[in-house]
């Protein structure tokens, strides 16, 4: 059975990790049968983070996504079939990168322990991992001994993923659907300090908000001019800007001063300081150290979603396809 795995012991940090057992996940899960396997995990993540510093956001974006279809369950890693179109297909999905990465860290895995460590964890740990690397310490803990599921459709992603263009309410309830409260909505929201926001998924805030050529008065006048340099029309669909403008490589707060300044890049993010509860949060989180405690708790939170344990699902072999 599906389960949330709950998270019964769990002392966090700011990367200092106490006693940690989930429900259904635990600290170290692999102790006994794959010992380097989180080693493996972190040196290759850490190898290409170093190469390539956009993998940090791509991971944390991948994880989320995963997590909100079907749990985190490995499922947005698999490729469509001649049947099926999967979830890395659905239109919120096509800006996902770093499939073959994930797939090369999986392979790594492999070689030392065939057949042991899931597809689903080794996402949850690169992806803590690459936000880490640059503070040479883990940000949040990750319990581990999640299965992989063998389902994925893109029509789930379209159902379950909040879209950039989410009002308050519709946020809300999205999170609640995976038993993620309202602090967790605006904790995890500051994953936006790091990646980017293609046009497409914001130019309606600068040409046209109400469908009159209008432009969203919430949003900052001097950001919206420098973005409609960069997004020049509605169609704009390959262009790019950082999420967190000046910031955008930089783990740390500085999302939430954006927010403060109207210069949330999409809907979802201006939504944030549009009611009051959520507005406190904003204003807790501008302090750096409640940022990193909170979000490495609301991490551990997110982590544990709808998990496939036991002997549920598999443990693919390669994690773009079904064994």
């Amino acid at each position: 059975m599906r389960k949330q795995a709950l998270i019964l012991v769990c002392i966090v940090v700011f990367g200092v990790v106490g006693s940690c057992h989930g429900g259904s996940l635990q600290k170290g899960y692999y102790d006994s049968t794959c010992p380097d396997a989180e080693a493996i995990i972190k040196n290759a993540t850490e190898k290409r983070v170093a190469n390539d510093p956009t993998l940090p956001a791509r991971f944390l974006r991948m994880h989320f996504h995963d997590c909100f279809v079907r749990g985190c369950d490995g499922s947005v890693l698999l490729n469509s079939t001649t049947n099926n179109t999967a979830e890395k297909d659905a239109i919120p999905n096509l800006t996902l990168a770093g499939f073959d990465v994930i797939d090369d860290i999986k392979e790594e895995v492999e070689k030392e322990c065939p057949n042991v460590v899931s597809c689903a964890d080794v996402l949850a740990l690169a992806a803590r991992d690459a936000v880490s690397f640059k503070f040479q310490k883990p940000l949040w803990n990750v319990l581990t001994g999640r299965r992989d599921g063998t389902v994925s459709q893109a029509s789930e992603a379209l159902a379950n993923l909040p879209s950039p263009f989410s009002n308050f309410s519709t946020l809300v309830q999205k999170f609640a659907n995976k038993g993620l409260n309202v602090q967790d909505l605006v904790v995890l929201s500051g994953g936006h300090t790091i990646g980017v926001g293609h046009c497409n998924t914001f130019s309606n805030r600068l040409y046209n908000f109400t469908g009159n050529g209008d432009q969203d008065p919430s949003l900052n006048a001097t950001y919206a001019t420098f973005l409609k340099t960069q997004c020049q029309s509605l169609s704009d669909s390959t262009t790019f800007v950082a999420m967190d403008p000046g910031s955008g490589l930089t783990f740390d707060n500085n999302y939430y001063v954006t927010l403060k300044q109207n210069k949330g890049l999409f809907q979802s993010d201006a939504a944030l300081i549009m009611n009051e509860i959520s507005r406190i949060i904003v204003d807790e989180l501008l302090v750096s150290e409640v940022f990193f405690r909170k979000f490495a708790l609301s991490m551990v939170k997110m982590g544990a979603i709808g998990v496939l344990t036991g002997n549920e699902g598999e443990i693919r072999k390669k994690c773009s396809v079904v064994n």
